[in-house]
């Protein structure tokens, strides 16, 4: 009996409540597109909380292998081939380790995604290692660790870790025009009349890159024909192809035609009002 009891006791005070604590460090999934890429990390965000950080005395010493974030190493996935700094990466999943420095960084992009921390990290798993400046932080601390996109451009977008006073930018490229502009010049050789908003996507897009602006000129032009609801818009483009073609009369009455449709569709405090007036004064 006695023995009985004592496993009856053992049982109770080893039994494990079933409660959901908050994170240490919590986890995060970022998505972002790039031109044409889907880009998705997927990481752990610690927190300063009065540590020291980086360097000497801190959580992370400089010159060691670090796993980008917190728990497991962070996850890094392209939908399609991109640049790092000008190294190939093709579509595909990795993980991405750091090895912080004083004033510069190694990326090391790694094949093996299933690894918790640094722990298990090697080399010969690494696809390609590069070095990148780190900036300082002055007049500001951030708390908790990010990874982030800014300056997303349809072909460029900086990838950015920061934490505590460190800003790490790595300048990420992926390839749109050998994509895109064989299906619009297919598109537009093929019969049949396409919807205004295609005409002016292409246009945009011609007149963005710097490609053909006399094609750029004409679908913007067809795209008008069709009376649309936001002609202001189309005029605007149109008013810039023609600034960039050096017709500054033919922008100018562009952008004031674009002015005033824009008027009366969203009123006077339209955006369209004083992108128009910036084009005009810098075609006088």
């Amino acid at each position: 009996m006695a023995i009985s009891g004592l496993a009856v006791v053992s049982s109770l005070q080893a039994q494990t409540p079933n409660i959901e604590f908050p994170a240490a460090s919590p986890a995060c999934t970022l998505k972002q597109r790039v031109g044409l890429t889907d880009i998705t990390v997927v990481y752990s965000r610690p927190g300063v909380k009065g540590r020291t950080i980086f360097g000497s005395g801190g959580i992370l010493p400089f010159g060691q292998v670090w796993r980008t974030g917190a728990n497991q190493a962070t996850k890094i996935s392209f939908s399609t081939p991109v640049k790092l700094e000008g190294n190939e990466i093709p579509a595909g999943n990795y993980s991405l380790f750091t090895i912080p420095g004083v004033d510069d960084w190694t990326i090391i992009i790694n094949k093996n995604t299933n690894q918790w921390g640094a722990f298990q990290y090697h080399t010969n798993e690494d696809l390609v290692r590069f070095k990148v400046m780190s900036v300082p932080l002055r007049d500001t601390s951030i708390e908790t660790f990010a990874i982030e996109f800014n300056r997303i451009h349809d072909e460029s977008a900086l990838l950015e870790l920061v934490w505590d006073k460190t800003v790490v930018p790595i300048h990420l490229t992926v390839d749109v025009m050998d994509k895109i502009v064989p299906q619009i010049e297919a598109a537009m050789a093929a019969p049949g009349k396409k919807q205004d908003t295609f005409y002016f996507q292409a246009a945009t897009f011609y007149y963005n890159h710097d490609l053909d602006q006399k094609k750029a000129l004409e679908w913007v032009n067809t795209a008008l024909e069709s009376n649309s609801r936001i002609a202001y818009e189309y005029l605007h483009l149109k008013a810039q192809i023609l600034a960039k073609q050096g017709d500054k009369a033919g922008a100018i009455a562009a952008a004031k035609q674009s002015t005033e449709l824009a008027i009366k569709a969203e009123g006077p405090g339209s955006s369209f009002v004083k992108m128009n007036d910036d084009l005009i004064s810098s075609q006088q």
